[in-house]
């Protein structure tokens, strides 16, 4: 197994277990808010309290998108259509409700113009993974390219992290520095992909994938 398919396979799923986290620590904080939350923490908090329909609408279907996504790649399940048919369905809804939860960007407009852009782009990759639903390999490459965009919200997490860690000596609210760990968090993980599937290992790896017998 080449390097780098191994690096990739492991913060693929580093980036799952971060995104499950962070969506059922999010569930449990609007089911019981916190009482002895640090005072940034408690204003995020308090922030998706405040449109808690919303946000559970956007995180639940995101968390099981996120479930999903390895099926498409695992031996077992690659050939399978079924995870795909509801991949497609659970990005729609993510994307839309992206779209909405924008308005109550924390970092502003440069949060908000990362949501928009990436998501964007999340939504053009479903997009032309289903148009291209009959071209396996190309399929593939775009399904790959939308897992690899909605995984950068846990990949924004340890920027956010140090900049948490950090704002004692920066002084950066999360009001300033949102928007920027959004952008760092996103870009990484869509660089990274778009790299490697322009590879000649990533080219021989989504073609191998792609071509293994179909199951129904």
């Amino acid at each position: 197994m080449q390097a780098s398919w191994r690096w990739l396979g492991i913060g693929f799923w580093v980036c799952i277990l971060i995104s499950v986290a962070v969506v059922l620590r999010r569930i449990v904080t609007l089911a019981h808010p916190p009482q002895s939350a640090p005072p940034q923490l408690a204003a995020l908090d308090a922030a998706f309290a405040s449109h808690a329909t919303l946000t559970l609408v956007h995180i639940i279907p995101a968390l099981a998108f996120v479930v999903l996504a390895p099926f498409v790649y695992l031996r077992r399940f690659a050939g399978a259509s079924w995870p795909k048919r509801v991949l497609f369905f659970l990005g729609i809804v993510v994307g839309a409700t992206a779209y909405a939860m924008s308005h109550y960007s924390v970092g502003g407009w440069v949060e908000r113009s990362a949501v928009l852009f990436f998501n964007s782009l999340f939504l053009f990759s479903l997009f032309r993974a289903w148009q291209l639903r009959r071209e396996a390999v190309l399929k593939l490459r775009w399904m790959t390219r939308a897992i690899a965009v909605l995984l950068g919200i846990a990949t924004t997490r340890p920027a956010m992290g140090i900049f948490f860690a950090t704002s004692g000596i920066t002084h950066l609210s999360p009001e300033q520095f949102f928007g920027i760990a959004f952008w760092i968090g996103f870009s990484i993980n869509t660089l990274i992909i778009e790299l490697w599937l322009r590879s000649q290992e990533g080219e021989t790896q989504i073609e191998t994938m792609a071509m293994r017998p179909s199951s129904r």
